[in-house]
């Protein structure tokens, strides 16, 4: 299989198969008399695997790990499910720090009055400007 089918049997670009190959994540795609490369379906899992890891917000250098113990009939699933415990930490830091950003953002748009006036508390916020909101007295 060429690149381009390869790229769309996996859903990857063909671009990120031949990063992937240079970073030796796969190995190097044997070549046809053209030069062209052909790629095998054990190659072709390994693309899918890491696709999937990479989805899931595993580093590349993670996905690759992950690949390695998959292929390695000695792992032990404690160490597979240590690396996607600590996955679940960060995406539940992602989470809070999404919730934090939204909560901010929220206020601002709410305190935003919408009209033609240049008055605008959501740019305030991003330029650093706290904004008080009690009435003089």
């Amino acid at each position: 299989m060429n690149i381009s089918q390869a790229a769309a049997a996996t859903g990857l670009t063909s671009k990120t198969i031949r990063f992937y190959e240079q970073q030796g994540v796969i190995p190097p795609a044997a070549r046809s008399a053209n030069g062209y490369r052909i790629y095998s379906e054990q190659q072709l899992e390994s693309l899918r695997f890491i696709k999937r890891a990479r989805d899931l917000g595993f580093s590349l250098d993670e996905s690759r790990e992950l690949l390695q113990l998959s292929q390695d009939p000695s792992r032990t699933s404690a160490s597979v499910k240590q690396k996607a415990e600590l996955q679940i930490q960060r995406i539940d830091q992602q989470i809070e720090s999404l919730q934090q950003m939204r909560a901010i953002l929220e206020s601002a748009a709410r305190e935003c009055r919408g009209d033609d006036g240049a008055e605008c508390p959501i740019l305030d916020q991003l330029n650093g400007v706290t904004v008080d909101n009690e009435s003089p007295e």
